[in-house]
């Protein structure tokens, strides 16, 4: 547990949760705010709108984000850390994160569609059950996120797509940069899989940037595949790399996401699970590494 975090916090966070439910919304509005990118027009995230979606599992634990206290603890230690612009996360994450404090002077994501549970039968119905638009414009959040799977197989992606396409508009309407989350995804075996090859990536992308009335406030967040130099030649929008799901060693994990910061239109990443729950588990060490591949 981070030095600044103690038992006594988690208590003021529950009693306040408890007694003054009022306050919590006015934690977050009235934070100290910043300029959406630091000073060198980057942006480093740290993602934590996992678990809303049922996604607990990190590597071989499958309830690795479940602790709610230690996936907290674990965000406080990243939020501290040099060169972490911010956090993105669903309401309550956010709330929780407002309420200890960890969020002065920090850029928020807030995280929209989650309603496409992991392994449900319904998972490509991605239903927008987190924040809305007029909800992070009331919270003061810099940055809306959502996640876009395009499965051509499943006729539930035709309302995922209009919804995407209705948030875009509310978001630009409002002045809100919007990150915009695709894929192209099949079932296999009972299960989603996203298709990794940059073909499938080009494909997702140019499906996406076409959302809405206007793409002006537009941002993409990519997968890190092979051919990413075409990957990002088709497109103009301002561009975010993900981690995803952790595999493979952390060094060839960093060295793929150095090569893809170096390329024109990426200005950041947005990573999770691989930094808050490295294999050797030092967060602090973890954040430091990819803090200095975004901001030098």
């Amino acid at each position: 547990m981070p030095e600044t975090l103690a038992a006594l916090d988690f208590e003021t966070l529950r009693e306040i949760r408890t007694t003054a439910p009022e306050t919590v919304l006015p934690r977050v509005r009235d934070r100290v705010r910043r300029p959406l990118l630091a000073e060198d027009g980057r942006l480093f995230i740290v993602a934590a709108d996992h678990p809303a979606r049922g996604a607990l599992g990190v590597r071989d634990d499958p309830t690795a984000m479940a602790d709610r206290y230690g996936l907290l603890a674990r965000l406080v230690t990243a939020l501290e850390r040099p060169g972490v612009d911010g956090v993105l996360g669903t309401p309550d994450i956010i709330e929780d994160l407002a309420l200890l404090g960890a969020l002065e002077g920090k850029v928020v994501v807030g995280s929209m569609n989650r309603g496409g549970l992991k392994g449900a039968r319904f998972e490509m119905d991605d239903r927008f059950t987190g924040y809305d638009v007029p909800g992070i414009v009331a919270a003061g959040i810099d940055f809306a996120k959502l996640l876009l799977r395009v499965n051509l197989g499943d006729f539930a992606t035709a309302a995922t797509i209009e919804a995407s396409a209705r948030a875009v508009d509310a978001a630009a309407a409002a002045r809100v940069p919007i990150m915009l989350e695709p894929f192209l995804s099949r079932w296999a075996n009972g299960a989603v899989q996203n298709d990794l090859s940059a073909e499938a990536v080009i494909t997702s992308i140019a499906i996406t940037a076409g959302l809405g009335n206007t793409s002006a406030y537009s941002w993409l967040k990519l997968p890190v595949v092979p051919e990413m130099e075409r990957v990002m030649a088709s497109t103009t929008l301002p561009t975010l790399l993900l981690g995803g799901d952790p595999s493979g060693s952390p060094d060839e994990t960093y060295a793929s996401w150095e090569a893809a910061l170096a390329l024109p239109g990426v200005r950041g990443l947005v990573v999770g699970r691989t930094l808050l729950y490295p294999p050797d588990g030092d967060v602090a060490g973890a954040v430091d590494t990819a803090a200095a591949l975004v901001h030098g």
